[in-house]
């Protein structure tokens, strides 16, 4: 049983995306929706002006459709169902909103720092309150431990930090082909494990479906990437993560499981607050995949040295939760 759910569910997810790719590639291509690439970033990307963005649709679309099919089928869609895809819709949004005023309104900042921000804050109060009014714990465990830290009222505090900053943590790693596609993969399989671990099948179906849905992405956007999944992908897949660990109660391991995410982050955190108070640089270019880059190495040796670092937090993460 165990091993159909995962099977049908990742077929699908993945299936779905790659039929519908051939279809939306081209339709991006005629309503030319082609990905801006900044001056001041590596020289070798200003070949990828014009590459069809926004395929973060076709994620979203896979996922949600896998989600409500195979939960009906194997399961029975609960709160967390509906959590899970309110979250991810909501952030998908957001991000298509930014991408589609980049691309079609010709702004290449889109949204504004605070317009994204509060948007990704409202989401983030909704999920909160519909949690809390589902009784849902509002404590902490720290991980490969019994100790808990319960915040109450205070957790509305950590939804935000945590949702806000995992989809803008996963939208700064999105910079090289195929280099989130495969992160996420193995990050959503790793917590697929531990809910199943959890007896929590609808959040691990959801977390299979969005394994499945961006691994079939993956098969247009290795490099030379056909088509980039946007701030529609990168945002969702973000908010999506950090929602399946608040709903498994295992939301700091999130930093290990994620930790790519979060070692991106940090060089671009540390390269700011390093040129403001020195004036100098740690990195040639943050976020940290372009400071590679800039060294020499190829796009595709960055890519899988970091899935490989990605597959080793994984596994480190499920080793701290199921066997310490």
């Amino acid at each position: 049983m165990l091993e159909q759910v995962i099977f049908f569910t990742i077929l699908m997810g993945f299936l779905i995306t790659v039929l519908l790719s051939p279809i939306f590639i081209p339709f991006l291509r005629r309503l030319k929706f082609g990905q801006s690439i900044r001056e001041e970033g590596p020289k070798s990307h200003q070949a990828k002006t014009g590459t069809p963005t926004m395929g973060g649709v076709m994620i979203l679309f896979s996922i949600i459709i896998t989600t409500l099919v195979m939960t009906g089928k194997f399961s029975e869609p609960t709160v967390k169902t509906y959590l899970l895809i309110l979250v991810t819709f909501g952030f998908g949004l957001l991000g298509f909103l930014d991408d589609f005023i980049k691309v079609a309104l010709k702004r290449n900042l889109g949204l504004t720092s605070r317009q994204k921000l509060l948007g990704q804050i409202i989401i983030s109060v909704i999920f909160y309150l519909v949690y809390k009014q589902n009784g849902y714990p509002t404590e902490i465990t720290v991980p490969g431990s019994n100790y808990s830290i319960e915040l109450g009222w205070f957790y509305v505090f950590f939804i935000v930090f945590w949702l806000v900053g995992f989809s803008n943590a996963v939208n700064l790693t999105d910079g090289l082909d195929g280099l989130v596609s495969g992160t996420a993969a193995i990050a959503f399989g790793a917590y697929a494990v531990l809910a199943w671990n959890q007896s929590q099948m609808e959040v691990a179906i959801f977390s299979v479906a969005v394994a499945g849905a961006v691994l079939g992405f993956l098969v247009f956007n290795a490099h030379p990437a056909k088509v980039f999944m946007g701030d529609t992908g990168s945002l969702a897949l973000g908010g999506a993560i950090a929602t399946i660990a608040i709903l498994t109660k295992l939301e700091l391991l999130l930093v290990i499981i994620g930790g790519v995410f979060v070692i991106e982050t940090l060089s671009v955190i540390l390269q700011v607050i390093s040129f403001k108070t020195t004036g100098k640089r740690i990195f040639r270019m943050s976020p940290l995949h372009h400071h590679y880059e800039l060294i020499g190495w190829s796009e595709w040796k960055v890519v899988v040295t970091f899935w490989s670092v990605g597959l080793i937090l994984a596994i480190l993460g499920i080793y701290i939760e199921v066997w310490l």
